[in-house]
């Protein structure tokens, strides 16, 4: 978190590489890409061959549709205000890097993800891809910061934050 003076080079962090772990689940598809949306269809979960042939193509470099329920500017509003209002639009494709795309476990309807990408990119856009939703997402790092090393009561110093980078 940034406080003070240091609010004034929150893009010099913003635009850093991602680090998360998600939890997809792969018996439905949402109308936002996550367990508050509707169902919006119920695929048959894949076979641990079919997710591998999947993930094979969302690692590198990607294109994916931004999902409706983001914040992104559509027509200079909001897109999840749209989606909100039940105004269907064509979403624009975002193009972003994938690193990392690990199984950390897989239980045939369900999928652990460790994925390190790009700033930008959608998970939500990913595990609709897989063919489910984020059942769950949880940052772990943020360029060269980890939330192993958080603590509420300790502040980098500004200084240290960018030599980091």
């Amino acid at each position: 978190m940034l406080s003070g003076s240091a609010t004034k080079l929150a893009s010099c962090f913003v635009g850093l590489d991602k680090r998360y772990v998600t939890d997809v689940d792969l018996t439905a598809r949402t109308t936002t890409g996550d367990p508050e949306g509707e169902v919006a269809e119920r695929p048959e979960p894949p076979t641990r061959e079919e997710l591998e042939r999947r993930l094979a193509t969302l690692r590198g470099d990607i294109e994916l549709p931004i999902p409706a329920t983001s914040a992104v500017k559509i027509g200079g509003e909001r897109a999840y205000k749209l989606a909100r209002r039940g105004i269907a639009v064509e979403m624009p494709l975002r193009r972003s890097r994938v690193d990392t795309l690990d199984v950390i476990a897989y239980t045939g309807e369900e999928v652990r993800l460790d994925l390190r990408v790009s700033s930008g990119t959608y998970i939500r856009a990913i595990a609709d891809a897989l063919g489910g939703h984020c059942r769950t997402l949880r940052r772990l790092e943020i360029g060269p910061f980890s939330v192993d090393e958080a603590d509420a009561g300790r502040f980098i110093p500004v200084d240290e934050a960018l030599a980091r980078l």
